[in-house]
């Protein structure tokens, strides 16, 4: 089977990793060209020897890619993308689809008419840790899944801020970092109904948050929290303790708390404790097991995911819609902190205001 021919759409670090992905020798993929007018890409890519285009429409004409990699500033995805589905090009769209819900249903209904596959890159989907996660709790593993918390505490380096957008509204943890856990949330818990959150920019005071909370409450009945920040020196953070990035320091602390009527889940280290049905009691102690998972590449994975949803022999692990529902909900936390009300994330997905 000959391999598939993907394009990536910016260079920037997210695209990069793309394209280390995509020229790793996959006998499934590789790289057609990258489309970025920057003088740093064009650089790379005489280095790495790569072709790269100026502009999006140069790269889909004259590459011909099979699908297309939209990893471009959020504000330009949808440009990026109305652009391939013109084409008839499967895209993966990285996280946000775009900066707003409607605009982002601009697309994925584009593509939808079309005909045209639209994937959202939250690539934490494809971890194998996430993946075991998802099976316990499908296989009845914590019982009815009651409550769940999710925690994103990092210090954010100096110089992180130097960019003008990541001190105004949208460039702060909730969008950039949240957004990840409530997608994890999402995956194991099922869709958010009502968001209630709070924000502060104490510390930086920056016109875009540097902490928030919030309380969640799922279509199940179960509750949840999620609390954020880029300015907390801590270890609990996916990053520090799933060893997915290894530029990151390592740690062995869970960041992810699942709580069912049988048993608790923590992740990553997928430590698994519970009770036999008829003995949930405080005064009986708990089984505990970690489970071990194959260490897999996400970004990989996902790659292998798109190629079967061209190849048409697989489905989509995360289409564009319901990445709009995790990107409505992560907004629903900014709107509510906004407010100071809760926000129902369907009313969002609908256009309504609150």
């Amino acid at each position: 089977m000959a391999q598939l021919r993907i394009g990536v759409i910016g260079a920037g670090l997210i695209g990069r990793t793309h394209v280390a992905v995509l020229r790793s020798g996959n006998p499934a993929f590789t790289l057609a060209g990258v489309a970025d007018p920057s003088p740093t890409a064009v650089e790379e890519a005489k280095k790495l020897g790569y072709p790269i285009y100026p502009t999006i429409e140069e790269m889909l004409d004259k590459a011909k890619p099979d699908g297309a990699i939209v990893a471009v500033p959020n504000q330009m995805h949808v440009k990026a993308g109305l652009a391939c589905i013109a084409r008839g090009i499967p895209i993966i769209v990285e996280k946000p689809v775009s900066d707003s819900v409607a605009e982002a249903l601009e697309l994925i209904e584009a593509g939808e008419r079309a005909g045209v596959a639209i994937l959202t890159g939250h690539h934490r989907r494809h971890n194998p840790i996430m993946r075991k996660a998802a099976e316990v709790v499908r296989d009845g593993g914590l019982g009815r899944v009651v409550a769940a918390t999710a925690i994103y505490l990092s210090h954010k380096p100096a110089g992180y801020h130097d960019l003008a957008w990541r001190r105004e509204p949208g460039g702060g943890p909730v969008l950039i970092n949240a957004i990840h856990d409530i997608d994890c949330l999402r995956m194991l818990c099922g869709d958010i109904e009502t968001v209630q959150a709070t924000a502060s920019n104490a510390v930086r005071g920056f016109a875009v948050e540097d902490t928030a909370a919030a309380v969640l409450r799922f279509k199940s009945g179960a509750l949840g929290t999620l609390v954020v920040s880029d300015v907390a020196s801590t270890p609990w953070s996916w990053e520090w303790g799933s060893r997915e990035n290894p530029s990151f320091p390592h740690d062995h602390e869970d960041c992810i708390l699942l709580a069912g009527t049988l048993g608790s889940l923590a992740l990553p280290t997928l430590t698994h404790r519970w009770h036999d049905p008829g003995k949930q009691s405080w005064h009986t102690p708990l089984t505990q097991k970690r489970h071990h998972v194959a260490p897999a590449d996400s970004y990989t994975e996902q790659m292998r995911n798109f190629a079967g949803v061209i190849r048409g022999t697989e489905k989509p692990v995360l289409s564009g819609r319901d990445g709009t529902v995790t990107l409505a909900t992560t907004l629903a936390i900014t709107r509510s902190a906004q407010t100071g009300q809760p926000v129902e994330v369907a009313n969002l997905m609908a256009g309504k205001a609150q």
